[in-house]
């Protein structure tokens, strides 16, 4: 009974699901969105069996290998794959496409599914992500969310989403807020291709006859650099520029950043960081207004000092129009203020 022809990348839509048999460890670092990781090696046999390939002979390596990927097969049909169906259609992949995911392919088309390996493996699929990030963006017509920090960019963001709009949540993808203070508490950052990959499979769901609205971004949101082309096409999109009066961005930031006022030993190490930036009087000074829980008083420094004179240069920098773009002005922090702005937004032809 022979295999299907390879599948290309192109074709990851045609099948029920995609199957990852790599090792857990290669799975976290990057895999195709959606797949499940049923790992034919598992991360130590993995390194045992390169170790034996290099320090003993590939044909021992082989051996144990066959025994080892045998039974983790085995164990995979037993609990994962014996109830799917006969017209269960899987793809397959591993590395370079080659041995482990032929082993697996075989097996379950000697079952009698409809299996297919992608050609290439992961190899192949990676190639093409970075390719595709060369040439998604210029497809799209960016209209960039700009403000001072504490404007709500992210929430207007998912408040344009509420309204049907098409929005790139760069944030979101990176799980990072893009400051020193931005690393969520309760989600790591992904790794960097694997940014890339949840990029760009959001990319492909989007509609380039309409606009896709995104936040202004540095160059990199926290460990995680943004895609030159990606970045480029922002800064030639259209500026939407909002203000918040400085009380409110205060009062946001309070409830955006409510697990530093829980923790100011943690905020008082990244307050640290910017010892270069202010110098040492200047941060112990920040330290103190966090050990006697001074909130507003630290954040209103912290966005008259550090963050406003940043986002004012970087601002003009990358959009040269930006202190004549027309305001959109946010009276209300809650979900209803956030609401009736992005409706206004959204309705700009």
């Amino acid at each position: 009974m022979k295999l299907a022809p390879p599948a290309n990348v192109a074709q990851l839509s045609e099948f029920d699901e995609i199957i990852d048999v790599r090792s857990p460890a290669e799975y976290a670092l990057d895999h195709i969105p959606g797949a499940l990781n049923f790992p034919v090696l598992d991360d130590a046999e993995r390194v045992r069996i390169g170790t034996l390939y290099k320090q003993v002979s590939a044909f021992d390596a082989k051996k144990i290998g066959a025994a080892l990927v045998s039974r983790n097969i085995a164990h995979h049909i037993e609990t994962d794959f014996i109830d799917k169906p006969r017209t269960w259609k899987p793809l397959i992949y591993c590395w370079r496409g080659g041995n482990r995911s032929g082993a697996m392919a075989h097996i379950l088309k000697q079952i009698g599914f409809d299996v297919a390996q992608l050609e290439g493996g992961y190899k192949t699929y990676r190639a093409a992500v970075v390719a595709d990030l060369e040439r998604l963006p210029g497809q799209f017509r960016f209209r960039v969310i700009c403000g001072p920090t504490g404007s709500g960019k992210s929430r207007l963001l998912q408040a344009l989403r509420e309204t049907g709009a098409q929005v790139l949540d760069l944030e979101g993808l990176a799980a990072h807020r893009g400051s020193v203070l931005g690393n969520l508490p309760d989600a790591p950052q992904p790794t960097q291709k694997m940014f890339d990959s949840q990029l760009n499979w959001t990319l492909k769901q989007f509609d380039p006859a309409q606009p896709l609205y995104v936040e202004a971004e540095s160059k990199k949101i926290g460990m995680l650099r943004v895609p030159d082309k990606l970045l480029s096409q922002m800064r030639v999109g259209e500026c939407v520029r909002i203000e918040v009066a400085t009380p409110l961005r205060v009062e946001l930031l309070k409830q955006e950043y409510a697990h530093f006022l829980q923790d100011p030993a943690a905020l008082q190490a990244k307050l640290d960081c910017l010892v270069s930036l202010h110098g040492h009087e200047v941060i112990n000074h920040w330290n103190a207004l966090a050990a006697r829980h001074a909130w507003d008083e630290l954040v209103l420094q912290l966005l008259q000092h550090h963050y406003d004179p940043a986002y004012g240069k970087s601002a003009l920098r990358n959009f040269p129009a930006y202190a004549q773009t027309p305001v959109v002005a946010i009276n209300d922090i809650g979900t209803a203020g956030f609401s009736t702005a992005a409706k206004h937004i959204h309705l700009r032809p």
